[in-house]
């Protein structure tokens, strides 16, 4: 009985699947409870942003239902969502888009 190999797709690109470079974002998202001077605050707050930063994020999770709010290392995003829920406001990590 002869072991036969498993096939191989040779379409796949495991280097482009496998980015271990590909930054991680927290995002957050839009809800009905949260007043809009609020979200600006706690992107001042926790971030350290000016006015004229921390509204404009707030204006796209206003506008568009979320905003990306930071980038980097998938421990730091995390943590950085946990903050966002700790302030009441909805945050979710993902991968950066390539």
């Amino acid at each position: 009985m002869a072991l036969s190999t498993p096939a191989v797709d040779e379409d796949v690109d495991l280097a482009a699947t496998i980015d271990p470079d590909r930054p991680w974002q927290t995002v957050v998202w839009d809800d009905p409870v949260n007043l809009m001077s609020y979200v600006t605050h706690v992107f001042r707050e926790y971030f350290g942003l000016t006015r004229a930063d921390a509204e404009r994020l707030m204006l796209a999770v206003h506008n568009e239902g979320h905003a990306v709010v930071s980038q980097g290392a998938r421990e730091q995003m995390e943590l950085h969502a946990q903050a966002m829920h700790d302030y009441g406001l909805w945050a979710t990590v993902r991968k950066a888009p390539r």
